[in-house]
């Protein structure tokens, strides 16, 4: 192992936390290309012993990094720096053919980034999946190593499917599931499933990089508008569209929960003509403050138009890559004809350590364990915006981990962005998500500016998402206490 040099100067006094410290400092390095990709850093144990501070407060930086993708846990070998690349520009080329610097390109990180993909991994059991692998390799045998089956370990499909039953409602057999490395995987499945030019339906606004990766399909879509029940089966029904892509439980960005209603009203659009289905992605159902998850809409699905997918990513961490799809019965078929040949994306040895912590039940502990958390800082955050009630609108609460601001003045997304930089908060317009028809030709920043400005002018309020799942309580309190002096 290269050793890295470390010149971290970590201060008491500095009104930051010791792991925020650490986290920062390593993050900048890797931001400017001084830890460069696969390179790997100096143990927890090591770091600690030299910065004289707990394991603990080692582990809660490197894991923050990772859930963020600047790091990559290896089991048994320890942390790596990422595929960071997009995050230095190389430099263009002026008239005289030399780069321009990076660093006059690069945009600075904001001090409070209320992103609403961020989570937090500090209370990450690394001890028991350590554990759990240690147990996994001292009795691996060569099976282990061998080529498993196309959807996954049976033992792992059983497990989700009797977690997918019991939390969710998911009525299904582990010969329908899918394990796969991410959504995006299971999704580029689904096209060879579904076959091309599949003409696809999708919530506006909605999910930026499903929508990205239909268009990378030549995937004709229509842009269906929502309504507070969400997405709109009449439009739906005019689009001629074969597929639609929705989120019932909590849609993303709006966080909309589709009552039961619209969920019938959607089920009765597929059964309407033969090889219509519905894509259900069921992204953080698993956060919810008030009463119950919902029942997924695949629980009410009786004629096998549901095709189910979820991840691993939210409630455990994104570095696990574990994401899982539900096929009906009618495309189970189509599924091991056109596409049983495709190995699994995930490893034995992955899916083994998620079975065994799924079945054996820490999986469940620590899941109680975040929701307590997360409803801290989303009870907190609640606090904190009652001074925001007279000149925004509360939505999107009680579940997931982010809500939305609309603003009640008249001003636009661009305006409340840049007053927020200026106060060194970042945060995301609900613009950056909807998208337009001629978008499906050209996707450009310019759209979507364009389109914000025209919402202001037809007196559409513009929406923020705070997002508060990455942050701690102290970083919560002074990023609003930021924004309240540039808001309000």
């Amino acid at each position: 192992m290269k050793e890295l040099p470390i010149h971290i100067e970590l201060e008491q006094t500095s009104g930051k936390t010791l792991y925020e410290q650490i986290y920062e400092y390593i993050r900048e390095e890797i931001r400017k290309g001084n830890l460069l990709q696969d390179e790997r850093l100096p143990s927890a144990r090591f770091l600690s012993e030299y910065l004289q501070v707990s394991r603990t407060t080692v582990d809660m930086a490197y894991g923050q990094l990772a859930a963020e993708g600047y790091l990559i846990a290896k089991p048994r070998s320890g942390y790596f720096v990422g595929d960071v690349r997009e995050l230095y520009n190389t430099g263009a080329a002026d008239a005289h053919g030399k780069a321009e610097p990076a660093c006059r390109t690069e945009v600075p990180e904001k001090r409070y980034d209320f992103s609403p993909n961020a989570i937090d991994m500090s209370q990450f059991p690394y001890a028991t999946w350590k554990k759990i692998t240690k147990n996994i390799m001292v009795d691996a045998r060569s099976h282990m190593f061998a080529l498993g089956e196309p959807q996954g370990d049976i033992e792992l499909r059983r497990t989700i499917c009797r977690y997918l039953h019991g939390s969710r409602g998911v009525n299904c057999d582990p010969e329908q599931i899918i394990v796969g490395a991410g959504n995006d995987f299971l999704l580029l499945l689904l096209e060879k499933i579904l076959g091309r030019h599949i003409h696809v339906a999708m919530e506006n606004p909605t999910y930026i990089r499903a929508y990205k990766i239909f268009r990378s399909f030549a995937y004709p879509i229509s842009l269906i508008p929502m309504d507070a029940k969400g997405i709109r089966v009449d439009e739906l029904e005019k689009s001629g569209a074969k597929l639609a892509y929705v989120m019932p439980s909590r849609q993303y960005p709006t966080g909309i929960s589709m009552p039961i209603g619209r969920r019938m009203e959607l089920l009765r659009w597929a059964d309407e003509e033969e090889g219509r289905y519905l894509i259900e992605d069921d992204y953080d159902s698993e956060f919810r403050y008030k009463g119950k998850p919902l029942p997924s809409l695949q629980a009410s699905d009786r004629l096998g138009r549901v095709i189910y997918i979820g991840t691993f990513s939210k409630a455990i961490a994104p570095a696990i890559r574990v994401s899982y799809m539900v096929l009906p019965y009618s495309l189970l078929e189509r599924y091991r004809r056109e596409c049983g040949f495709f190995s699994s994306t995930v490893s034995r040895i992955d899916q083994t350590i998620l079975n065994e912590f799924i079945s054996d039940g820490y999986f469940e502990r620590y899941l109680n364990k975040m929701r307590k958390l997360y409803r801290t800082k989303h009870d907190f955050l609640l606090g904190e915006l009652k001074d925001f009630e007279k000149d925004f609108t509360l939505s999107g609460e009680n579940a997931g981990l982010h809500v939305l601001l609309a603003d009640r003045k008249g001003r636009s997304e661009e305006e409340l962005e840049e007053a927020a930089a200026k106060a060194d908060v970042k945060v995301y317009g609900m613009g950056a998500f909807c998208m337009e028809e001629e978008e499906s030709k050209d996707s450009g920043r310019e759209n979507q500016t364009k389109r914000k400005r025209d919402e202001a002018a037809q007196g559409t309020p513009a929406t923020m998402i705070l997002g508060y799942g990455g942050l701690t309580l102290e970083a919560i309190g002074e990023g609003i206490l930021a924004l309240k002096k540039v808001w309000l």
